[in-house]
Parts: C-alpha cells; structure tokens; sequence
C-alpha cells in the first residue's frame, strides 16, 4: 500500500506488536496489527484494527488503548501485549521511527578506565552517534578503582559520606544523567552505555524509552535462567530483588541521541556502600546491613556464573537479536574525552554543581 507507514514495539518481557496503516487528511487509514501475541476469539483483531480505524493520527498510546478497550468483544483476552502496546506501535508507525536491526552496531568493551573518562566517553560517543559520525554503540564499562556516581541533580553533601569514601580509596564523580547513587567496585559491577539515535526511540514517551531500551537485558538475563522484569521508571529487578538501575540523557544536536546507561550488581560489598552512600544508609537504618543486599540482589548468587562469562553471554545475546561488529573508540574520541574528563568531569564545580 503507497504511503504505508510501519511501527513495531516489543512489549518488555512480552511479545512483539506490528502494525502498518496509512495515514490520509490527519487519520489514521487501513490499519492492520499483527505480531506473535495470543488473543482470544480471533475476531478481536478484527475489533482491535477496526478501532483504530479513523483515528485521530495525533492521538496518543493512551488515546488509542480507549479506542481498542471499548471495542474488543466481552471477555476478550490479550496475553503478551495490552491495547496500549498497540497504541506504542501506531505512534511509532506514525513518527516514522527506526528498529534497531536497521543499524550496524558496534560493540565497544575496552580494559580499565577511571570513573572520569566513563563519564565522559558517554558524553562523547554520543554526542557522536547525534552528528552522525557514529553507528548506535553498545559499550561495556570496565572500572579501574571503586566509585560512587551521582546524578546530575542530586546534592552531593546528601548522597556521598566524604569520609568514609576516602576512608575506603572511593573516587567521586558526577554524571551527565539524572537518576541516583551508584556504588562500584572493578569486579563487582557490569556497566554499559546505550548511544542510540532519536530514531530509534521516535513514538515513545520518555518512561516507555526505558523499558524500550531495557529489553534485550531481559532476554539476555533470560538465557542465564533468570526472569527479570522492567520496574519503572528506571530498575531491573527478579523476585529476589532489585538487580540494575538505568539512567537517561537526551542530546538534542545533530538529529539527536540517547544515552542510556545501566548499572548491574554482580557482587555487591553491602558494609562499604551504606558507609560511603548517605542515602543507603538512612533507607536502611531501621533494617541493618542484610537489608542492602536484599534490596540489590547480585547476579554473581543468582547465575552462579563468573563476571566475564555473564558479559560475554549478554554481548552474544545482543549480537544474536541485533548484530553488531566489535569497534573501538577512535584516537579523535578518546582524546576529546580525556580533555572533557580532567576539565569537566574532574572539576570541583561539577562535582558540587549542586551542594
């Protein structure tokens, strides 16, 4: 059909939504949804794309899972996927976005790094992605000392015990994305960056980009025997506990990025973090330290799998649904970010931008 526009969404954790319609004098035209969802009686997809029929193109996911809501039969069921993972689909059929199988992605896992230039090869590398002089990137963090992350917008004095980092040799930056604290030991942490193009997350409202974004983590996670499920706005969690956190930034240069960047725990020392984390330890306070290693929950006791083994199953099982080539960062990268990181991101004015 000419003028056909075509949008997929993966629901997190569940199954694959496609739709394509045309879009004529501001409505939506043709409309037909399809995937590898279950639905019962088969005429609901006759409702579902009849719904849909003569919508509103600017209407929202929310809008559009009324339309679907009111007119699927009594006692319709819809497993894998819900009406507003159809309305997902339509808004990305409508903006146009890309899928991720549209790009040759490189995948980026160098040696040892301190926490600064982390800091600053996300700014770079996606900055990168958003001119265009980048593929969308996959890249794995490895620490070269222990760390605390803050957020952008969190109060330094609030988060971070300066004694007792320095007590424990823990070096204290401040990232480009909101979110909060992270605790990171080399070892003990699995750390990735996402640099992707606007495109990609074009349809999606910024807490759908997460789940979005967090997917093929679940699948990988899957692979290794665990079921993990998204928990908005930004964790990874099992019925253990809270196993990654994510945090986002958007670079609006060029035709636009996202950064979108994961901590999981591998392993996780509970005693040093609620000493050197203010927030951990007031959360914790009426628990005691068993508590912190409930509420993060390490892959190391949940796979019963070395660090190295748990990163290679998760770059395998990114390669196997995207593909993705093994890449570097450039001399012209890693030199802007150096200068970025013993400027910006050693500075005290960024360290305690906000007190």
């Amino acid at each position: 059909m000419r003028g056909t526009h075509h949008g997929e969404y993966k629901v997190p954790g569940g199954k694959l939504v496609v739709v394509d319609l045309v879009v004529a004098d501001g409505v939506l035209r043709g409309v037909r949804v399809a995937g590898d969802f279950f639905l019962e009686p088969d005429e609901a997809l006759d409702a579902i794309n009849g719904a849909l029929e003569g919508a509103p193109a600017d209407t929202d996911a929310r809008g559009l899972a009324a339309r679907i809501e009111a007119a699927l039969p009594a006692g319709a069921t819809l497993l894998g996927f819900s009406g507003e993972a159809v309305g997902i689909a339509v808004r990305r059929a409508v903006a146009e976005a890309a899928e991720w199988t549209d790009f040759d992605w490189q995948i980026i896992h160098e040696g040892p790094q301190p926490p600064a230039l982390h800091m600053a090869l996300d700014e770079v590398l996606t900055g990168e992605v958003a001119a265009g002089r980048r593929s969308p990137t996959l890249r794995v963090w490895e620490w070269d000392r222990p760390a605390v992350i803050i957020g952008s917008f969190q109060s330094l004095r609030n988060e971070v015990d300066e004694r007792g980092a320095e007590r424990h040799g823990v070096t204290v930056v401040r990232r480009i994305s909101g979110g909060g604290a992270m605790f990171v030991e080399p070892g003990n942490t699995i750390t990735y960056s996402l640099c992707v193009p606007e495109s990609l997350v074009q349809g999606l409202s910024f807490a759908e980009s997460y789940a979005y974004l967090d997917d093929w983590v679940l699948t990988a996670l899957g692979d290794m025997g665990i079921t993990a499920w998204y928990k908005p706005l930004n964790d990874i969690a099992t019925d253990a506990g809270k196993i990654a956190g994510a945090a986002q930034k958007r670079i609006v240069a060029g035709t636009g990025a996202v950064l979108h960047h994961v901590t999981m725990a591998y392993d996780i020392d509970a005693a040093k973090m609620v000493e050197v984390l203010r927030i951990g330890r007031e959360k914790l306070s009426d628990k005691g330290i068993a508590s912190a290693a409930k509420r993060v929950d390490p892959l190391r006791r949940q796979t019963g799998l070395p660090r190295a083994e748990v990163i290679e199953r998760m770059i395998a099982s990114f390669r196997a649904r995207y593909g993705g080539s093994d890449g570097a960062v450039s001399d012209a990268e890693l030199a802007r970010a150096r200068e970025l990181a013993a400027g910006k991101f050693s500075s005290p004015e960024w360290l305690a931008r906000v007190p």
